[in-house]
């Protein structure tokens, strides 16, 4: 059986000449993007070909772990590690609540608040924590209160953010409901808006500490307190029995919050 093609009034086309021309355009960027990196990465063939015989070495100095140098020095750091990221998160909370109150147009409804909040917002988020490491260090001098102010800089634009967006996400009905027997704006809040935002509050709280504790275990490197310190004095002294022991340890750091996160998840939502 045969169809007769010309009973179909037009011909399918994929790609219209100026789409053909634009995905043209738009793949020779991309591989003179690429290029351009790879000229500009000044890789040298020499160290690239030597790499798997360095690494190897490496690995052979850091074997075997030097687990008695964990009592002392790093069992301190580890510990200022864990409340350098509890301290930056309760803080973080503290001072993200009221931006995050502000930045919502459903419950603040003024734009000129709402553009100062989303600007803190941004201006916490734009901000790598090293950065704000390297700031407070210069502030406050080395050591884990530079840490702790860092983490919490850095994590008031996600929370606020995120905090923000639950809040104007609420449903109206029970607003409304306050709003028309003449509740205050802190009843409206507690009463119409936190029963609905709860479990999304103590999510982003849960997780801003989860990366937190992530963050904090490489402050150090820049001098910001924690294991991170650790870890840099023991590669500038070439310990590298050492190296591996905090690696591990900082590994099992993430694994425990993990789990602790998970169970904290289910029973708090």
């Amino acid at each position: 059986m045969s169809t007769n093609l010309q009973s179909f009034p037009g011909t399918w086309v994929r790609y219209t000449p100026g789409q053909r021309l634009l995905r043209f355009a738009l793949y020779l960027l991309f591989v003179l993007a690429i290029v351009q990196s790879l000229r500009s990465i000044d890789v040298i063939p020499e160290f690239l070909y030597d790499a798997p015989a360095q690494m190897g070495d490496l690995l052979q100095r850091m074997w075997p772990v030097s687990w008695r140098s964990f009592p002392g020095s790093i069992q301190k750091a580890l510990i200022e590690t864990l409340h350098m990221a509890t301290m930056g998160t309760i803080l973080a909370v503290i001072l993200a609540v009221p931006v995050g109150l502000a930045v919502a147009n459903n419950l603040t409804p003024n734009r000129a608040v709402n553009f100062v909040a989303r600007f803190i917002l941004v201006s916490s988020r734009s901000i790598n924590s090293l950065v704000w490491a390297l700031l407070f260090i210069a502030i406050f001098g080395p050591g884990p209160l530079a840490g702790t102010i860092a983490i919490a800089f850095r994590s008031i634009g996600f929370i606020g953010k995120l905090l923000g967006e639950a809040i104007e996400d609420a449903h109206r009905g029970p607003i409304e409901a306050l709003t028309a027997t003449g509740a205050s704006k802190g009843s409206i809040i507690a009463y119409g808006y936190w029963p609905q935002i709860r479990p999304a509050f103590w999510s982003i709280v849960l997780l801003r500490w989860d990366i937190n504790v992530r963050e904090s275990a490489v402050l150090g490197l820049v001098g910001a307190g924690g294991i991170g310190m650790a870890l840099n004095s023991a590669m500038d002294l070439f310990q590298w029995d050492k190296v591996s022991l905090i690696l591990l340890l900082i590994f099992a750091i993430v694994i425990v919050a993990e789990v602790v996160i998970t169970r904290a998840r289910k029973t708090l939502l």
